[in-house]
């Protein structure tokens, strides 16, 4: 579970804007960034490695620019979260040292696992779901599941997509198409019974 993020000692409390209400800015964005983080990178605790990261990133972004206001904070924070996470999956150090079970050992941890009651069978086909999900977005390039994310999970839309990304909308649209076939494809026999 995430861990709460110490805010950031400010020297003086005359700062302008965002600057002097940082804490509190960061506690009310820190869940959601957290979210976005765990969903690019599929692992809690280089989520929050990352969920931290990113408003020490802020922080310093918002010292060295002085009393520049900012048009749409959780746009900006939203670019650098997106922007660290692809550093992180770029990272061949981070890929080296992420261990996670293969799909067939994780499906047999979970059938031993798995209880006779009808709560625990439930969960336990909601976990299997997820971690075909999980499987299937890790398949995706870096910047398909980025757009996959942001339009699903965040609820942006192609323009704000674009401009967090630095991309025009008809590339977010060409990405966007080619990830929802690769996760189609992907996924295919979870809904092919569904009608």
């Amino acid at each position: 579970m995430m861990g709460l993020m110490a805010e950031p000692l400010l020297a003086e409390h005359t700062e302008p804007g965002l600057l002097r209400d940082f804490g509190t800015w960061m506690t009310s964005e820190q869940r959601r960034i957290y979210a976005l983080c765990q969903r690019f990178l599929q692992d809690r605790d280089e989520a929050d490695s990352a969920t931290q990261d990113v408003f020490l990133k802020a922080f310093q972004a918002l010292k060295r620019a002085g009393t520049q206001e900012l048009d749409d904070p959780a746009r900006w924070i939203t670019r650098i979260a997106v922007n660290t996470c692809l550093d992180r999956l770029r990272s061949r150090k981070w890929q080296f040292w992420r261990r996670r079970p293969s799909h067939a050992d994780e499906a047999a941890i979970l059938a031993i696992a798995a209880s006779p009651s009808p709560e625990a069978e439930d969960r336990y086909f909601a976990a299997q779901i997820h971690a075909r999900l999980s499987g299937a977005l890790e398949k995706l390039s870096p910047r398909q599941r980025a757009v996959f994310t942001l339009r699903h999970y965040e609820d942006r839309s192609l323009e704000e997509i674009g401009n967090i990304l630095g991309l025009d909308v008809g590339t977010v649209k060409a990405h966007m198409f080619r990830a929802v076939a690769k996760l189609r494809e992907d996924l295919r026999d979870l809904y092919e019974g569904i009608r």
